[in-house]
């Protein structure tokens, strides 16, 4: 008699579910400080928590489709409609919904690297083959090789993925390298979760005007301070929304959480607030460390920093085991990379004095 794990699809096996160690770390010990995950460091704005609380009140019915929510984000991106945009669970939903409306069995998803690690995940849950084109290490920048993205398509390649900015590098691309691949015409998934932090003006939403096969995606996670609510879209042309529509699980956004959202986009000068201490907190931080011999600072335009402390003769999980945070792996021949997230003022100066001493020691 076969056993139940014959019954599972090969590909399957050996992966494992997507566990973040020191978010599950952080909620264990609620004394450390939480600047490892890129979240924001402070909580909802007054008119969202209003909305949770009046929405709440309507928990016992079914939503509807985010007619309102998707009209809003709609208007903030100069699109055409509601049509234009999809809701998910997060932008991580989005990202499965698209990676099964393109990949089938053995197919390519191609990835610049390094980068947020559920591209790989969803790409290997299908079945499919993750393209890893390393960016390049050079003159102390982290850049992207759009070069190396087009030599890596095959004819198996069914999406590409660029994440602007790229997490954990923190920069962008430039647009006309959007465009080569933009003209491919193949799936180009761009990933900007954290483009509010520079202004929508850095986004390249409007590629999906022209090309069909652009697919921006975005979340509230970041800059509006929503990650534990979970709300993440799409935006692309009507007819490519409305076959990743076919992918959705029934009121896969609740009520709560769509109205919330509505209640953030709203409230531009609750996010402009935000936005301008993250950005001001960025400039501390490089400042602040620039002063350290043999560390790399890579500007980010973004909530995170990313450093190597290679040329230093640092280790950069060492100094995460001295400050009790987790850290990058060993990248480009050095072991020295390290992310900080940001926190508070105050997290953020106890951050630099900690990497200060630990860079004397």
């Amino acid at each position: 008699m076969k056993q139940i794990q014959d019954y599972f699809v090969p590909w399957l096996k050996g992966i494992k579910m997507y566990i973040s160690p020191q978010c599950e770390l952080a909620w264990q010990d609620p004394k450390l400080h939480r600047m490892m995950h890129n979240e924001n460091p402070y909580g909802p704005s007054p008119k969202v928590l209003e909305a949770i609380t009046k929405y709440a009140e309507k928990g016992n019915r079914y939503p509807d489709q985010g007619t309102v929510v998707r009209s809003k984000i709609a208007e903030i991106n100069k699109l055409d409609g509601p049509e234009n945009v999809l809701l998910g669970n997060g932008s991580c939903e989005i990202v499965d919904m698209i990676f099964r409306s393109f990949l089938e069995v053995g197919q390519e998803v191609i990835e610049q690297t390094p980068c947020f690690n559920i591209y790989n995940l969803r790409c290997h849950v299908l079945g499919g083959k993750l393209v890893s084109v390393p960016m390049i290490y050079k003159d102390k920048q982290l850049l992207f090789d759009p070069q190396g993205i087009m030599n890596a398509i095959t004819p198996k390649t069914k999406v590409i993925v660029v994440a602007h900015p790229n997490n954990p590098s923190g920069n962008f691309m430039d647009t006309e390298s959007f465009i080569k691949i933009a003209e491919t015409g193949i799936p180009f998934m761009i990933d900007e979760a954290y483009v509010e932090y520079s202004g929508l003006e850095k986004s390249h939403v409007q590629l999906t005007r022209k090309y069909k096969n652009v697919i921006v995606t975005r979340t509230l996670s970041k800059a509006y301070g929503l990650a534990g609510m979970r709300f993440g879209y799409a935006l692309a042309d009507k007819a490519v929304i409305e076959r990743f529509s076919a992918t959705l699980i029934p009121w896969n956004v609740g009520t709560i959480i769509m109205w919330t959202a509505l209640a953030a986009l709203e409230d531009t000068e609750g996010l402009q607030k935000r936005i301008a201490f993250n950005n001001g907190e960025i400039k501390f931080i490089e400042e602040s460390l620039s002063d350290i011999p043999g560390l790399t600072i890579f500007h980010s335009h973004a909530n995170y920093l990313l450093f190597d402390g290679g040329a230093a003769g640092k280790i950069g999980r060492e100094l995460v085991d001295y400050a009790r945070q987790n850290g990058q792996a060993e990248m480009y021949g050095s072991k020295g990379f390290f992310r900080l997230s940001l926190g508070s003022k105050e997290e953020n100066r106890m951050a630099v004095k900690v990497i200060k001493e630990f860079f004397s020691r």
